[in-house]
């Protein structure tokens, strides 16, 4: 069972705006290039239904919103947090990540969005073991005990309030708050048919990395996976 399944399979059956599947964990977790996503009972895992109504090249903005939402909600919990947001969409505390984030979209006929499906997961109780990255969870980071509901209920009015400002203000507010507690430093890209190194430089104003190598050149990133701590 996946809750992005489900509520992509509702979008294209016409459900309206709003729409959203809670699970208590999934079967069938996946998150960005298809990756598993280990989905224990206990933790979040929301996926709803949007129709913006806008190009499809502004959809990847709504990750930056939904980064923006899960951390404010974790900061909720455990105000004192080491938050940190990484390219483009994962939500470190101390180093460790505690939120999944995939987004899904089809374009209408016209060139803009039909549906975007968005499917956020945050650990609030487990932090599954894997392979690839260190993860945490608000239990092991706030060492309180905190429901699902109230993690939803959190996460849903942070996403209201991000998403309006998207809409009023354009990405040039989420470009910047996301900014303020972006991970930089020196970094590494696997592409994919190479893999560069250098430093984080800057958001553009369409949400694309800039990387600034060794040499002193830049490069503009749409898509990639991003590591720190390694040097070529």
């Amino acid at each position: 069972m996946s809750t992005n399944e489900d509520v992509k399979i509702a979008a294209v059956s016409g459900e309206d705006e709003g729409f959203a599947v809670l699970a208590a964990r999934q079967t069938a977790g996946k998150g960005r290039q298809g990756k598993q996503w280990i989905s224990p009972e206990g933790n979040m895992y929301l996926s709803f239904l949007l129709r913006p109504n806008c190009p499809m090249v502004d959809v990847g903005f709504y990750a930056f919103v939904t980064a923006l939402a899960v951390c404010d909600a974790v900061l909720e919990f455990v105000p004192n947090a080491d938050i940190q947001l990484k390219w483009p969409n994962d939500v470190l505390v101390d180093g460790k990540k505690i939120s999944g984030i995939l987004l899904e979209s089809s374009p209408a006929p016209n060139g803009v969005v039909e549906w975007l499906v968005i499917g956020a997961g945050i650990n609030v109780k487990h932090s599954p073991s894997t392979a690839s990255y260190p993860t945490t969870s608000l239990a092991e980071a706030g060492k309180q005990v905190v429901s699902v509901q109230q993690v939803v209920e959190s996460f849903l009015r942070h996403f209201d309030y991000w998403r309006q400002a998207l809409s009023e203000k354009g990405f040039v507010a989420i470009r910047s708050a996301w900014l303020e507690k972006a991970k930089k430093g020196p970094l590494g890209v696997h592409l994919a048919d190479k893999t560069l190194f250098g430093e984080f430089e800057d958001l553009d104003e369409n949400g694309k990395l800039i990387l600034k190598l060794a040499d002193g050149s830049k490069h503009s990133i749409a898509a990639g996976d991003i590591f720190f701590n390694e040097r070529q």
